[in-house]
C-alpha cells in the first residue's frame, strides 16, 4: 500500500508539475482593418492649443468653444475626448494635468473643465468666486492638449488616461505628431 501511495504521488506531481499556470491578461487590440465612414481609418490624434479664455459674466466662467471643423476633424459617435491643461515646465519637462481640474487660489477654488459634442468642444474655468476676481494668468495663454481617441479603439479597462503619455505611447503618438495652434 506504502508503495502504491509512493508511485501515486510521484505521479500526481509529475503531472501538476507538467501543467502551464493559467493564461495571463490578453494583449491590446489592433486595429480591424474596418474603413471608417469616409473610406479611411480614423487614428487617434492629438493638437495643442494655446489661448485665452473669454470671461462669461452671465455664467460667471471663462470659456473658449471650437468647432472640430476648424482642424478639419470630424468625430464619430462614441469617440472619446481626452483634454490635457500644461501646469507647468519642471527642469525643461512639460507637466500635464487631465481636466476636470481643481485649482486653488487665495480667493477659493475654480475648476477647469471641458465639454464636447459630436461637432465642437468647449473648455472653460469655472470658480466658485466672482469669475472677476480670477487672475489673468490663470486664464490667458493657457496651453491645453485635446486627444481624441477613436470609438473602435479597445484598450485595457486598466488603462491610465489620465498620464497622457502612456496614452500617447499606446497609440503611437509622438511629440512631432501634435499640430499646434495658437489661438489668442
Amino acid at each position: 500500500m506504502k508503495k502504491t501511495c509512493i508511485i501515486l504521488g510521484t505521479f500526481l506531481t509529475l503531472l501538476f508539475t507538467a501543467c502551464e499556470g493559467p493564461a495571463g491578461p490578453p494583449g491590446f487590440n489592433g486595429f480591424d482593418g474596418q474603413d471608417g465612414v469616409d473610406g479611411s481609418i480614423f487614428e487617434a490624434l492629438v493638437f495643442e492649443i494655446d489661448i485665452d479664455l473669454a470671461l462669461n459674466s452671465a455664467n460667471n466662467t471663462f470659456e473658449f468653444r471650437e468647432d472640430f471643423s476648424a482642424h478639419n476633424i470630424q468625430l464619430y459617435n462614441n469617440d472619446a475626448i481626452f483634454v490635457y491643461r500644461l501646469e507647468e515646465v519642471d527642469n525643461g519637462l512639460d507637466v500635464w494635468r487631465q481636466l476636470p481640474q481643481p485649482f486653488l487660489t487665495d480667493l477659493g477654488v475654480l475648476y477647469y473643465n471641458f465639454d464636447f459634442t459630436q461637432y465642437d468642444y468647449s473648455i472653460y474655468v469655472e470658480p466658485d468666486y466672482n469669475a472677476n476676481s480670477v487672475a489673468p494668468s490663470l486664464v490667458n495663454n493657457q496651453v491645453f492638449r485635446v486627444f481624441i481617441l477613436p470609438a473602435d479603439v479597445n484598450f485595457s479597462t486598466k488603462m491610465e488616461f489620465s498620464n497622457m503619455n502612456t496614452l500617447m505611447k499606446a497609440t503611437g503618438i509622438t511629440e512631432k505628431d501634435i499640430q499646434q495652434f495658437k489661438i489668442n
